[in-house]
C-alpha cells in the first residue's frame, strides 16, 4: 500500500465517523474484530466501537473533531494523527451535563491493513485535563 493512500484511508475515518458523526461509517471502513484502545481500555469488535462512539457523541454538545495533521510510517501501515475536540458537555465522562465548553487534543496511531480497512486505533487524550476543568466548573455552580 502507498502511503498516500493509508493517509487518506484515516482520514475518510476521521470524516465519515466522527466529522460527520456517522458512527455506523464504520461498517465499510474497519475490519470486523477492529479494536479502539483509549482512555487505559480497549473496546474490541466493529459493534462495540460503534456503540462506544455513538456514546462518546451524545456526551458532547455541538461536537466537532478537527484534524492538526497526519503522517504516516514508511511501510504506509500506521497512521498517527493529531487532533483537537470541541463541544460542550452533555454528560463527557459520566460528569453532570452543565454544556461547559469542553476542548481536548489527542494523537491516535491507526494500523492500515493491506486491503484498506483499519485494525487497531491506539488514542492518547487530554482527557484528565477536561475532566479537571468540568470538575471546577460544576464546583462554580454551587
Amino acid at each position: 500500500m502507498n502511503t498516500r493512500t493509508a493517509v487518506e484511508i484515516a482520514n475518510r475515518f476521521w470524516r465519515e465517523v466522527w466529522q460527520e458523526r456517522n458512527p455506523d461509517a464504520a461498517d465499510h471502513l474497519v475490519a470486523d474484530d477492529f479494536a479502539i484502545t483509549s482512555g487505559g481500555r480497549t473496546i474490541e469488535s466493529r459493534e462495540a466501537f460503534k456503540r462506544w462512539a455513538t456514546a462518546l457523541l451524545a456526551s458532547i454538545a455541538d461536537f466537532r473533531f478537527d484534524v492538526v495533521e497526519s503522517f504516516q510510517n514508511e511501510a504506509g501501515d500506521r497512521v498517527v494523527t493529531r487532533w483537537v475536540v470541541t463541544g460542550r458537555n452533555r454528560g463527557f465522562m459520566g460528569s453532570p451535563a452543565c454544556y461547559t465548553p469542553i476542548s481536548m487534543t489527542g494523537t491516535a496511531v491507526l494500523h492500515v491493513r493491506e486491503d484498506g480497512l483499519l485494525q487497531h486505533n491506539w488514542v492518547e487524550r487530554s482527557a484528565l485535563e477536561v475532566q479537571r476543568s468540568l470538575a471546577a466548573a460544576a464546583h462554580n455552580l454551587f
